[in-house]
């Protein structure tokens, strides 16, 4: 019987220490941005917003040395935090870009559901995103199509969330 609680203990620690193993291994980093739809956006016409991707910075640290590799875009959503709901927009692309790697679409969305408050956006390809990542001027740009004029002011954030893996020195 010792022998029977001896073992499920071994394999209950061996299975917990997997799991810390794995979130260790694979890192999940987010970003978000917040997007002003005004009331003046005209209506089946592609509108552009960028933001300076900070708070991405703040863990790779625009180190191309960065211990990290293979970082993909992993999850992407869009939400209405004030305002109306999503039911106005057409369309929706996320692109990615540095001064040394140009731009990247990651994420995009043609079909918003009407009277959603977020939809997730269909990501673009699982390439590797490492150089544009890791630069230290890394930029989102948002494109957004309305269907129809908005009544009043939206905000709409943009969630990304990259993942990678670290740099094993083999």
């Amino acid at each position: 019987m010792k022998k029977l609680f001896f073992t499920a203990g071994i394999v209950s620690i061996a299975l917990a220490s997997c799991g810390t193993v794995q979130s260790i291994v694979q890192n999940t980093f987010p970003y978000t941005t917040n997007v002003l739809i005004s009331t003046g956006v005209p209506a089946n016409q592609e509108v552009s917003s960028s933001a300076i991707a900070s708070n991405v910075q703040s863990w790779v640290g625009g180190n191309t040395n960065a211990q990290i590799k293979n970082i993909r875009i992993s999850d992407a959503k869009i939400s209405s935090i004030s305002g109306s709901d999503l039911s106005a927009i057409k369309s929706v692309k996320i692109y990615i870009s540095s001064s040394g790697a140009g731009e990247k679409l990651v994420a995009s969305r043609n079909d918003i559901s009407t009277n959603a408050n977020s939809a997730t956006l269909d990501l673009a390809d699982s390439s590797y995103l490492d150089e544009i990542v890791k630069s230290s001027d890394l930029k989102v740009r948002t494109v957004y199509v309305l269907k129809n004029q908005v009544s009043m002011d939206t905000n709409m954030r943009v969630s990304l969330n990259f993942s990678s893996v670290p740099v094993t020195n083999n």
